[in-house]
C-alpha cells in the first residue's frame, strides 16, 4: 500500500474531517514518544441502504454530531500497539497498519473514548477506526486523504463513510466511496431505540433478499437521493429515507416500523429514518422549524408508550462545525 504523506496545511478538497494535531515534538525531545489525538463522527443510520442492479451493496450517510476520539502516544516496548478499552482490537489492528504504511516499526498506546454506543447502528466501530487513523497519522506527523483511510480500513470490515465531511453514497462492504452528496441544513431526529444490539459484521455477511425489482427500486431512489440533497429539498429526502425503511423489512422487520410511520405523519415530520443495521428508528425534522419543540415533544410522547428508550440527535449540515477535539465533542 502507497500512502501519500501530508504534512502541515491539508490540501483543499480532501474531505479529511478535523485536521489532525501535529506529532512534532519540541526541539531536542524524544520523537519516540510524540503524541497526536483524532476525532470522527457518528451517523444516525442511513438515509438510503440496499443493494443495485449490479449486485453491489451501498448506503447513503447521515453524519451525526456525536463523536468518537483518540489519542495515540508512540513508545513502548517493542512493536505493540497497546489499547484502552482492552476490547477495541480492530482499532489496534489498524493503528499497526498505519504505523506499518509510513515504516515506523515502534508501537504506542492507544486510547479510545466518546459518545457513541456500540451495536446501535451510528456508526460507532467506523469512527473509532477513522479517529484511529488520524490519531496515529498526527503522532508521527502524516495526514491521510479520505481514500488513503479507507484503504485502512478495507481489510478489517464493512464500514461507514465516515471519513467524508458530507453526505455520501458508500459501498460499505467494499468500503469504497460511490459519490459525494453534499450537506443539507441540520436535521433533528427524534429517535426510538428498540434494545439490545446489533453485530454489524455479521449482518453484512448475510445475503440480501432483494430481486431485481427491488434493486431497480433502489438505483431509482439513490438518483432521487442525490438530486435531493443537491436541491436542499428534505421533503424528497424525507420520502426517499422512509421508503428506505419500509424496505429494510425485507432484510430485518421493525415492530415499531408502522407506529412510528403514524406518528411521523401526524407530527408532520420529514420522513423516517432507519439504523438499517441497528436497533434505531427516528423522526426527520428541520432544525429551523419553528414548531420543532411541540413536533419532537408529540414524537417523544409515542415512543414513551413503547418498550425501549428515546433520544434525541442533531445532524451535521451546512453551518455545522465537522470537527471535534479530541477530549469534548458534539451533543445529542
Amino acid at each position: 500500500m502507497t500512502i501519500a504523506a501530508r504534512t502541515g496545511t491539508a490540501p483543499p478538497d480532501t474531505g479529511c474531517g478535523p485536521a489532525p494535531r501535529s506529532g512534532r515534538v519540541a526541539e531536542g525531545g524524544d520523537p519516540t514518544s510524540a503524541s497526536g489525538t483524532g476525532a470522527a463522527f457518528g451517523t444516525f443510520g442511513e438515509l438510503l441502504q440496499g443493494v443495485l442492479p449490479d449486485g453491489s451493496a451501498f448506503l447513503v450517510t447521515l453524519p451525526v454530531d456525536v463523536w468518537a476520539r483518540a489519542r495515540f502516544r508512540l513508545g513502548g516496548p517493542g512493536p505493540q500497539v497497546r489499547v484502552r478499552p482492552p476490547g477495541k482490537h480492530k482499532a489496534r489492528q489498524v493503528a499497526r497498519l498505519v504505523l506499518d504504511a509510513v515504516g515506523h516499526g515502534g508501537g504506542g498506546l492507544l486510547e479510545l473514548s466518546g459518545e457513541l454506543p456500540e451495536g446501535k447502528g451510528l456508526a460507532s466501530s467506523s469512527a473509532d477506526l477513522v479517529a484511529t487513523v488520524r490519531a496515529v497519522g498526527a503522532a508521527v506527523g502524516v495526514r491521510f486523504t479520505p481514500a488513503e483511510t479507507e484503504a485502512f480500513l478495507r481489510g478489517i470490515e464493512p464500514s461507514d463513510g465516515v471519513m467524508y465531511d458530507e453526505i455520501v453514497a458508500f459501498h460499505h462492504r467494499a468500503v469504497r466511496l460511490r459519490r459525494r452528496l453534499g450537506r443539507l441544513r441540520p436535521l433533528v431526529v427524534v429517535a426510538h431505540d428498540e434494545g439490545g444490539q446489533v453485530d454489524t459484521v455479521r449482518h453484512n455477511r448475510g445475503p440480501l433478499p432483494f430481486g431485481a425489482q427491488e434493486r431497480s427500486e433502489y438505483a431509482r431512489l439513490l438518483a432521487e437521493l442525490d438530486e435531493a440533497v443537491a436541491g436542499g429539498d428534505l421533503a424528497a429526502v424525507g420520502r426517499v429515507s422512509t421508503r428506505s425503511a419500509e424496505l429494510n423489512a425485507l432484510v430485518r422487520p421493525r415492530a415499531g416500523l408502522a407506529p412510528l410511520r403514524d406518528a411521523c405523519r401526524e407530527a408532520d415530520g420529514i420522513g423516517l429514518v432507519l439504523a438499517h443495521s441497528g436497533t434505531m428508528l427516528g423522526v426527520a425534522f428541520a432544525a429551523d422549524d419553528p414548531e420543532l419543540a411541540d413536533k419532537s415533544d408529540y414524537v417523544r410522547r409515542a415512543c414513551a408508550a413503547w418498550p425501549g428508550t428515546v433520544s434525541v440527535f442533531r445532524t451535521l449540515g451546512e453551518g455545522s462545525t465537522w470537527s471535534a477535539p479530541a477530549d469534548a465533542g458534539g451533543e445529542t
